[in-house]
């Protein structure tokens, strides 16, 4: 048997990997399997009804136990769909009242807490645009913006101390009453992304991969369908 990066004889056995003998270089320290599997392919079809599954509430591991497909696989159709999309799918109408709010998550360990802030048309649904950060004016100033180029006659908050250093208080209505939009909008995002519910073994480990996810999930939930992959 030789090595199939340099071809050299100077080769040993080193353990078991995945139920297939490992060898080594003795040299170089290469290590590499005698037999490998050729790489699977998936259709278009195989790959859209896992991440239907994934935009419908289902974590990666238990995609991969339904449909035999690798939850490392999954991952990477998704961050190859994700990596593509805008943020928020085009605004098809500019609101008169914007309704603003942050919904909590965390990455990696629940101490490690993270806030997706969120602006919606109180008149529409969907949401129209988001940032991921902290709770701070600095993670919420990118988001800000975007929503004052809307001219919106006013805009309706929970009232966190944040919101004053951007709204003029005439413009800022502070009201549980009048946010259904946007924490319809947030229980939506809970409901769909197993990483976001409150109560999951699932979570997200990466931000990026978390928006990667966000992005994906807003325009399923616009359009309704999966972007065929290349």
């Amino acid at each position: 048997m030789n090595c199939p990066e340099c071809g050299s004889h100077h080769i040993r056995k080193n353990g078991i990997k995945r139920g297939k003998q490992n060898h080594i270089r003795c040299n170089c320290r290469r290590q590499f399997i005698q037999d490998y599997e050729p790489s699977k392919t998936y259709s278009n079809e195989i790959k859209e009804e896992c991440i239907r599954m994934y935009l419908n509430g289902m974590g990666f591991r238990a995609i991969e136990r339904v449909k035999k497909v690798h939850h490392t696989t999954i991952i990477t159709w998704v961050k190859q769909l994700g990596q593509n999309l805008a943020d928020a799918p085009p605004i098809d109408e500019i609101p008169e009242v914007g309704e603003l709010d942050e919904l909590e998550t965390f990455v990696g360990f629940k101490k490690n807490k993270i806030w997706l802030w969120t602006a919606v048309n109180h008149f529409k649904e969907g949401i129209l645009a988001w940032v991921l950060g902290d709770h701070s004016a600095e993670t919420f100033k990118p988001l800000w913006d975007i929503v004052c180029c809307w001219n919106c006659y006013f805009y309706v908050t929970d009232g966190w101390k944040v919101y004053p250093q951007f709204i003029d208080p005439g413009d800022q209505i502070v009201s549980k009453i009048y946010m259904t939009r946007v924490e319809g909008e947030n229980t939506r995002l809970r409901h769909y992304l197993a990483r976001l519910h409150r109560k999951t073994l699932y979570y997200s480990k990466t931000v990026e991969m978390l928006k990667h996810s966000i992005r994906l999930l807003l325009h399923y939930l616009k359009y309704r369908f999966i972007l065929v992959f290349n």
